[in-house]
């Protein structure tokens, strides 16, 4: 648990210390974070994704035959019994070889480390993000465009509403919902010059975007906030005697080290860049 706390401690600070400049216990934080999460995210998405959802559908225990030639090339690999365990895999799907396919391609693509072979990787990296980009449109347009238009349909004058309402529906905010969608889609409209009569809608819009923009990203800042006061708080907790100090004692440590390499770097000739340099 004090281990724990300390390694907690020091990559917290070593992140924070990135506010001086980039140094050796940014870098460290950053690869150590990198790595981690690189090899926490695959070992994930293997065992969640392609072990059960892919091998799973090539060799299902459910059509497990041992005397067929399918799945004796599967117990060749009977050797990695905790991917291919005996008997085929159970996770209750039925055989489709069609997941030969992406498989092949998951192959193509893995083989781009090959300067030989790396062409074959387009075909994988071609149908992956033309599916990807085909499904996300579609998501996108589903609930987002059709979403925002089905939300500004509504009738401008309803007599049961009332007139101003700072929270809920009103006849005001009806009129600020038209009148901030309607003018900020002609800031997007380029084929005329946003001049006159039509380039001042526009800049009505323009403010409509700002304050739209300005809401998202204070958003976004309040919960980054949230998670920087989290993090405070767990720096204070560790900065007690059940965990020897080790907020007091990393953080001396890191600003007498950088403060020791800033006063050496300071004190070290600077040697002019290569292109200046006599010949």
């Amino acid at each position: 648990m004090v281990i724990g706390a300390w390694i907690s401690v020091f990559l917290t600070l070593a992140i924070f210390s990135y506010l001086y400049k980039d140094n050796p216990f940014y870098k460290v934080a950053e690869h150590v974070f990198v790595g981690i999460s690189t090899g926490y995210w695959t070992s994930m998405f293997f065992w969640t994704q392609i072990q059960p959802n892919l091998f799973g559908r090539l060799w299902p225990a459910t059509e497990y035959d041992a005397s067929s030639l399918w799945y004796k090339f599967y117990n060749v690999f009977g050797v990695f019994s905790s991917v291919f365990p005996e008997g085929g895999i159970a996770k209750g799907h039925d055989m489709h070889l069609i997941y030969l396919v992406p498989f092949a391609m998951g192959i193509m693509m893995l083989l781009s480390v090959s300067s030989k072979l790396s062409w074959m990787a387009r075909w994988g990296i071609a149908y992956t993000v033309g599916m990807a980009a085909g499904l996300r449109a579609y998501g996108f347009l589903n609930s987002n465009v059709l979403g925002q238009i089905k939300g500004s349909a509504f009738q401008l004058v309803n007599s049961n509403l009332p007139y101003f309402a700072l929270v809920g529906e009103s006849i005001f905010n009806n009129f600020v919902i038209l009148i901030g969608t309607i003018t900020g889609l002609m800031y997007f409209y380029f084929s005329r010059e946003h001049t006159g009569n039509f380039g001042r809608l526009t800049k009505v819009g323009i403010y409509f975007l700002m304050i739209s923009f300005g809401a998202s990203f204070g958003f976004a800042v309040m919960g980054r906030i949230s998670l920087l006061i989290g993090r405070f708080v767990d720096l204070i907790h560790y900065s007690s005697s059940a965990y020897n100090h080790a907020t007091l004692w990393i953080l001396l440590i890191m600003v007498g080290l950088l403060g020791y390499s800033a006063f050496m770097d300071k004190g070290a000739p600077v040697e002019p860049p290569a292109n200046d340099r006599p010949a």
